[in-house]
């Protein structure tokens, strides 16, 4: 493919997670994309992303990128702002003749997801959602074996899902730890989990009740007693030592992307996760109905001692189980860092995980399903794995690429428990958003 052949994608959204979208393009995937612009809300976490570029591209502000497609001739807008902006860009982008990649969630509330849906129907531009988990050759499996009937028909699943102390408390110090900007966890980060649920199950949501809580972090987690009485780590001595605490200045891209681009916005990425003003909940149980008869239960955990998750399925021929230890437990080196983040340059050692895959047939012995080596990394190789599918080329037999529909069926999930979390009762899904 020439040059001038090549995809020219803009990025808004100039966060830490869109350095996986820029590194994918400008170095993984160069022979078929070109990042040709950056948007973003702050120009100077726009300045730092340039200043990591070979080549530098032109930056505009978050409002004008209906401006910045016409002047830069965009093919495809990659969206990796805030989650409660996300409706706003993809319209934009959709209505301007582009197609879009999305972040999961694909958005934060039904309406803004039928505004997404509808745009995509007049405009008839392709929206592909992010859901990396998809692509884990794990989960891959799981699929596989599923679909081929090995445990025959599925009637029930127990899926838990584990946020460790460190990864778990990270959403609870930056924008996420408010509700009408993430959607809560289970929008923003269960809408992974139960995205993989449709995919395997081939199955869509009818029925959702949900029950929960914030048990561990915000002021009434102070009575644990792990609370410091300090507002943001930066500056606060009462934050030296704690291990919820995150040192921006410690790490060069973080501190470039937050701490020295605070003067323009305000955002403070290292808020203290016992502070006031939190409106998310941190312990979750979730019951769903879907449209081929299975049952799920459900409960996401994040303020646990290690990082992982164990899916259940029971069919009608046996029982699938399968155990990811992602890290086995928080090492006191790392405990103030990101999740998969290195500590003065060198991976915290004493961390462990594997994966046990194991089918348990009616009548005859159990046996474990031969998988590729536990990878840490890019959720599981995911990321790798996706990007290469969605900017570089790649084909893609199993089909994981995850369409509007697929956003908005994993969205519908969460925003249906939310509701259930206020009113105490079962919701239909239809009734927030009737997708036939």
């Amino acid at each position: 493919m020439s040059r001038d052949q090549r995809r020219r994608i803009a990025l808004v959204g100039a966060g830490a997670r869109a350095e996986m979208f820029v590194r994918a393009i400008t170095e993984d995937h160069a022979r078929t994309t070109t990042l040709v612009a950056l948007a973003d809300v702050n120009q100077a976490r726009m300045d730092a992303h340039n200043r990591w570029l070979k080549t530098p591209v032109p930056t505009y502000p978050a409002e004008a990128l209906k401006d910045l497609i016409a002047a830069e001739r965009v093919d495809e807008v990659i969206v990796t702002s805030m989650d409660s902006t996300h409706a706003g860009h993809m319209v934009t982008a959709l209505d301007a003749g582009c197609d879009v990649i999305t972040e999961k969630p694909m958005t934060v509330d039904a309406e803004s997801a039928r505004r997404i849906l509808d745009a995509q129907k007049r405009s008839g531009k392709r929206v592909q959602v992010t859901f990396n988990y998809r692509y884990n050759p794990v989960h891959e499996m799981v699929r596989t074996l599923l679909a081929g009937g090995e445990i025959g028909e599925i009637g029930s699943v127990h899926f838990e899902w584990l946020l460790d102390v460190r990864h778990g408390a990270d959403y609870f110090r930056r924008w996420h730890r408010d509700k009408a900007n993430s959607g809560g966890l289970l929008v923003h980060k269960s809408g992974h989990h139960f995205d993989l649920v449709n995919w395997w199950l081939g199955a869509a949501p009818e029925e959702v009740y949900a029950s929960g809580r914030l048990f561990f972090y915000g002021e009434n987690g102070r009575r644990h007693g792990y609370a410091r009485d300090y507002d943001r780590v930066h500056g606060s001595p009462a934050a030296q030592g704690d291990p919820f605490a995150l040192d921006l200045a410690a790490n060069d891209r973080l501190r470039e992307l937050y701490l020295d681009a605070e003067s323009e916005d305000g955002y403070l990425r290292d808020r203290n996760v016992f502070a006031p003003g939190i409106t998310i909940e941190d312990d979750l149980s979730v019951l769903v109905r879907y449209d081929t008869g299975a049952r799920m239960t459900y409960h996401l955990t994040a303020y646990a001692p290690w990082e992982g998750y164990r899916l259940m399925v029971n069919g009608s021929k046996g029982r699938l189980e399968l155990e990811v230890v992602e890290s086995d437990h928080v090492s006191p080196a790392a405990a103030g860092e990101l999740k998969g983040a290195a500590v003065h340059g060198i991976e915290a050692a004493p961390e462990q995980g594997g994966v046990t895959l194991t089918i348990r047939p009616f009548w005859a012995p159990p046996y474990a399903v031969e998988l590729q080596p536990h990878r840490r990394e890019g959720h599981g190789g995911a990321d790798h794995r996706m990007t290469a599918v969605l900017l570089g080329g790649q084909t893609d037999p199993m089909n994981r690429s995850a369409t509007a529909r697929d956003g908005a069926l994993a969205l519908l999930t969460g925003l249906a428990a939310n509701r259930s979390l206020q009113t105490a009762e079962p919701v239909r899904v239809a009734d927030l958003l009737d997708l036939n």
